[in-house]
Parts: C-alpha cells; sequence; structure tokens
C-alpha cells in the first residue's frame, strides 16, 4: 500500500507498506505487515523491515470512535441502522460491511469481505480519520484470522449467535467460543438477551423483556414496527417503515449503541429512525398485493427471524443453499421452511462447485411434509416465475437466500442474477388470481 508520507517505525522510513512477502523482498523501502495469513513469510523478512499486524496502531491514527457488530444474522442492518441515527444527529460516520464502505452516505469501496483483511481495514479508518465514528460489521473469520488485532472499539454489539460457517470452524461449539472471544476486551457491550450462548460480562442488554437495559413494549410488528422504547431514564415512541421481530431487536440494539455512546436523548433516537428506509435485500418489499419480500436470509436461524413474524398468513417459500459452504445447516433450512410455509419451491442460491440437485436434496431431508414441496427446480428465475404465477392474493412470497446480490456462482462463473429483477419482470406481466 502507498502512502501520502514515509512513515517512521524504530528509527526507520519507510515509503510502502504491504502484507506481501515478494514486495518487501523487492523493496527494502517497504514495510512487511506480519499476519495470521502470511505467517509462513515471517522469517523471511529482517525484524528491522516488519510489523506485527497487532503493533499497526503505532502507525495508524484511530480518530473515529470505533463500533463494531458480530453475529451470525442483523449485523448489516444494525450497522447500517446506527450510522443513520448518527448522521441525522450530524455527526461524520464511517460504515464498513458487506455492502462495502461508505463514509457518509457516499460509497467509497465496492462490496468486499464484510471485515477486510488488516492492513486493508487500518487504511480504510484512516481514511475515515476526519469522521466521529466508524461502524463497522465483524465477521467471525475476521476474529479468527485477527483482523481486527490492535484497534480500540468504543462498543461491540451481539446481535446473535447461531450456527453458520461450520465448513470454515468444523463445530458449532468453535463458532460459539470465535463470537464470544471477541467480547474479552474491556469496553462497552451491548447484547441481545434472547442470546443464551453469549458470555459477555460488562453489558448492556436489549430485547422484549422489562429486565433489559432497553426494552420495547406494546408492539405490532406488522404491516410496519410500532413499539414503545424503554430505557433506564427515558420512553419514546417508535415507528418504524419495516416489519418483523428481528428488526424491532435490529432497532433496539441500535437504539441502545446510539444512546450509550452520545448525549442523544430517546426521542430524537426514536425519530430519527422513523425516516429509515430500510435495506434493499433485507426484508425488501417488491409488491404489496399481494405481499413480496426478498430477503438476504440464508441460515435456518436467518430463515425463521423473518418468518417469525407470519405465523398466521399463508407462506410460500423460495430458497436454495449456498455451494461448497457449511452442509449442516441445510436440512435445518428445510425444517424452518416446513414449520411456516404452506408451500416451498426448492432451487439454487449459490451452487458454485456442488451439484444444485444435491444441494437441494439435502435440503428436503429436513421437510418430512413432502408435500409443501411444490417444486425441486435449480433453476433458481424458473422457480420465482413459477412461484409467482401461482401465487393467489391471500399469499405471502418470500424469496430468500441472496438479497441484494446482483449475481449466481455456477461452476466457477459469476453470472448475472438478481431476484428482484425478475421479480419485477413478472410483476409487469402478471395479473394476480383472488
Amino acid at each position: 500500500m502507498k502512502i501520502n508520507k514515509p512513515i517512521t517505525y524504530h528509527q526507520r522510513q519507510f515509503s510502502s507498506i504491504t502484507d506481501c512477502s515478494l514486495d518487501a523482498k523487492q523493496d527494502p523501502s517497504c514495510l512487511f505487515v506480519k499476519t495470521t495469513l502470511n505467517a509462513k513469510y515471517h522469517d523471511e523478512i529482517p525484524n528491522s523491515q516488519s510489523i506485527s499486524q497487532s503493533n499497526l496502531k503505532e502507525i495508524f491514527t484511530q480518530s473515529p470512535k470505533l463500533i463494531g457488530i458480530t453475529g451470525t444474522n442483523g449485523k448489516t442492518t444494525t450497522a447500517t441502522m446506527i450510522a443513520h441515527i448518527l448522521q441525522k444527529a450530524n455527526f461524520k460516520v464511517a460504515l464498513l460491511g458487506t455492502r462495502g464502505f461508505f463514509i457518509n452516505h457516499q460509497q467509497k469501496r465496492v462490496k468486499g469481505l464484510t471485515t477486510p483483511m488488516v492492513l486493508e481495514l487500518y487504511s480504510l479508518i484512516e481514511e475515515a480519520k476526519e469522521c466521529d465514528f466508524f461502524v463497522m460489521e465483524v465477521s467471525s473469520h475476521a476474529i479468527v484470522q485477527n483482523r481486527i488485532d490492535g484497534l480500540k472499539f468504543a462498543i461491540k454489539i451481539l446481535t446473535n449467535i447461531t450456527s453458520d460457517h461450520l465448513d470454515f470452524h468444523q463445530t458449532l461449539e468453535e463458532y460459539i467460543r470465535v463470537k464470544n472471544s471477541f467480547f474479552t476486551e474491556d469496553c462497552l457491550q451491548i447484547i441481545n438477551s434472547s442470546q443464551p450462548l453469549a458470555t459477555a460480562q460488562n453489558k448492556i442488554t436489549y430485547g422484549i423483556h422489562s429486565i433489559d437495559t432497553f426494552f420495547a413494549s406494546n408492539y405490532q410488528l406488522l404491516p410496519h414496527i410500532k413499539a414503545e422504547i424503554h430505557s433506564p431514564k427515558e420512553t419514546s415512541e417508535l415507528s418504524l417503515q419495516m416489519c418483523g421481530k428481528h428488526n424491532l431487536e435490529n432497532a433496539l440494539a441500535s437504539i441502545a449503541c446510539a444512546s450509550a455512546i452520545t448525549s442523544l436523548r430517546l426521542e430524537e433516537i426514536t425519530k430519527a429512525l422513523a425516516s429509515f428506509q430500510g435495506i434493499e435485500g433485507r426484508g425488501e418489499i417488491l409488491c404489496t398485493s399481494p405481499l413480496i419480500i426478498v430477503d438476504f436470509a440464508h441460515t435456518h436461524d436467518g430463515m425463521e427471524k423473518i418468518l417469525e413474524s407470519f405465523t398466521k398468513e399463508k407462506i410460500v417459500l423460495v430458497f436454495g443453499a449456498g455451494g461448497d459452504r457449511d452442509k449442516s445447516k441445510r436440512p435445518k433450512m428445510g425444517e424452518v421452511a416446513q414449520k411456516y410455509a404452506q408451500k416451498i419451491y426448492l432451487t439454487s442460491d449459490n451452487p458454485r462447485n456442488e451439484d444444485p440437485q444435491a444441494i437441494i436434496e439435502e435440503i428436503a431431508q429436513g421437510i418430512t411434509e413432502k408435500s409443501k414441496i411444490i417444486s425441486s427446480n435449480p433453476n433458481r428465475k424458473a422457480s420465482i416465475q413459477n412461484a409467482i404465477k401461482q401465487l393467489q392474493k391471500d399469499e405471502i412470497l418470500f424469496v430468500l437466500g441472496k438479497g441484494d446480490e446482483t449475481y449466481q456462482i455456477i461452476q466457477g462463473e459469476k453470472l448475472p442474477f438478481d431476484d428482484r429483477e425478475i421479480i419485477r419482470a413478472m410483476l409487469k406481466s402478471h395479473s394476480f388470481r383472488d
């Protein structure tokens, strides 16, 4: 990485910094960053020309207050809500996560890793040095690989812990351990009280129970969220242009964070959230009559979180599961689909290098009521189209798994594909039956 001016480290000046051993070997004025991922090259670079990733804080400033959100689901929505509240209060805010990197609403980097590699992460924080706050999603991969080494967080938030990424972590116990390891630092920690697997100690809790530090009462979840929000000192009304219990919990997390890190009154915070329009691909409504919703939910818990608020409705599901990823969640996703849906269209997600039909069959293992499966078709476009063709006005269609993704990965190829474009095209040419 090129830097604007030479940096001094251990009385030596360097004109660039890298985590690539080849660059460091070829250029003695390049400072090599020793990371977890490049450990096999550590002995090849002289100590006088290297720095540990945990010591990057000696070079880069960390001007903004850092807010980190981790959890299996809800990170993106919670992070974006926090940024929205703070920006409404005229703070300068950087936002980093699955959707990319933003400073005050302006996108600076496109989508990449949820949490970038350590050197890129520090460079982004440096880029945001004029900001008051830096709000970021923290993935379990980033925690294991020490990508957040040396960062001092003002607040850490846990949305939930459920099974995911077992292809990487191997066991649920290890995944749980990794998520909880994020909360060992002595900083303010905000935890969803409905998560019994969380071990954080110095914590603020949020939820729907009066024993929580921040809690909601007298709430409705459909068609939009309305609730009475309680903090230790204040009460305020919340009206949010989103639906579902999971989004009420995300809102509570963002409210607790904004209240803890600023002097904003609760009423100011809930008023700011009233103008939050949601996020593309997260509970995004494509049609209201009948109701068609696209969501990124790609785990059994993520599916349950969005569907549990619709138990009295007739639900139609179109979904699949990603290939080359945690296989253990596939039958669990089938179980959740059977629990909530009357009609199920099993299809592909991003099959990657796996056989799409084999993935579908693994999902179907969790569905004992086979009559609910309307089709098992790897062609995602055809599955969405058929679901809409057969959709009744009193049914709700959920298309889950890809959210705002604009591609599908099949046998190494990244092909253009957007659930929402397919749905919108169908809506223009199709009339629904009563």
